[in-house]
């Protein structure tokens, strides 16, 4: 029997307190341009920033409605100091569209170095863009479909059917063992000493509990006795939500890669860790990641990478 505890894991992209403005959603000038309105620049996954002179970087907020064509979706994300925050959805480059002066920056790469607000609006703003720009079209008849409720839901213009953003629960665990390693594994489709904890999706009828314990077994052919849930994350590349766990295997067993998934795997102690990444032998996951952030809780405190 599998048991269960409590969250404790604070992860770096997780707000409880951002105010989405939900119920501002059914005004239907809730996307109107105004004095009270600044837009939040997405295209596929990278977000419009600004970099200070001292390095920090930022969401840009622009005042000027940068909408210009009938392609470029719009989602009201919520509320900013007593601002509507509007995200645009733009389309691939255009001479129209495109302020030259406008720096657009992968979010996976650089959601680490930002403010912990900044983060959850840009999360936020690149999911629903990706969404946005994956459906165009009615699933049921091919129609093409109308945003709604400050872009939060899509409706088709035929059928009337509602279709509502997709996310996609994922579970990642800190497997342990009885003297209380790590493992940590590199994909086979990870760049050269990239390591991280163990992940899965969630399977249709599946509780995530079960999850953790199927993923353990397929990945590396061990079995899990306890999982303990400490938090989750958003992490909208494309539209995954991470379910954390740490989990403790059965004393005993031997580490076989079982699906091909992964090139390699191992249990690691504190030290070992310590050392690995300091030679550079291992790269961990970046500071935004819950991965990184289930290593660290592990280990004790922050990992210093040099």
């Amino acid at each position: 029997m599998v048991r269960v505890r409590g969250p404790q894991l604070q992860t770096p992209l997780t707000r409880h307190d951002l105010d989405r403005g939900a119920l501002r959603r059914s005004d239907p000038h809730v996307l109107d341009a105004g004095e009270d309105a600044v837009f939040l620049v997405t295209r596929s996954g990278a977000a419009s920033m600004l970099e200070d002179g001292e390095g920090r970087l930022f969401p840009v907020f622009e005042e000027a409605d940068p909408r210009g064509h009938q392609s470029a979706s719009a989602v009201y994300l919520g509320q900013r100091e007593g601002r509507r925050v509007i995200a645009v959805e733009l389309p691939e480059p255009s001479a129209e569209l495109d302020d030259p002066g406008r720096d657009m920056r992968d979010l996976r790469r650089v959601v680490g170095d930002l403010g912990p607000e900044d983060a959850a609006l840009a999360v936020a703003a690149v999911a629903m863009g990706s969404w946005h720009r994956s459906m165009r079209h009615c699933p049921l008849c091919g129609a093409l479909l109308e945003a709604r409720l400050g872009g939060w839901v899509l409706v088709c213009t035929e059928d009337g059917t509602e279709h509502f953003p997709r996310t996609d629960p994922a579970v990642i665990m800190a497997v342990r063992d009885e003297q209380d390693r790590l493992l940590l594994a590199r994909n086979a489709s990870f760049r050269s000493g990239f390591h991280s904890v163990l992940a899965g999706f969630v399977e249709p009828g599946e509780t995530i509990e079960a999850a953790v314990a199927r993923e353990v077994a397929e990945e590396v052919s061990l079995v899990v006795e306890e999982v303990e849930y400490v938090g989750s994350q958003p992490w909208p590349f494309p539209r995954s939500l991470m379910l954390a766990f740490r989990a403790w295997a059965a004393d005993g067993q031997e580490i076989v890669l079982a699906d091909g998934e992964l090139a390699s795997a191992r249990w690691f102690t504190r030290e070992e860790l310590t050392a690995a990444v300091a030679a550079g032998e291992i790269q961990v996951p970046n500071v935004a990641s819950v991965g990184r952030a289930l290593v660290e809780d592990w280990y004790g405190g922050p990992i210093d990478e040099g």
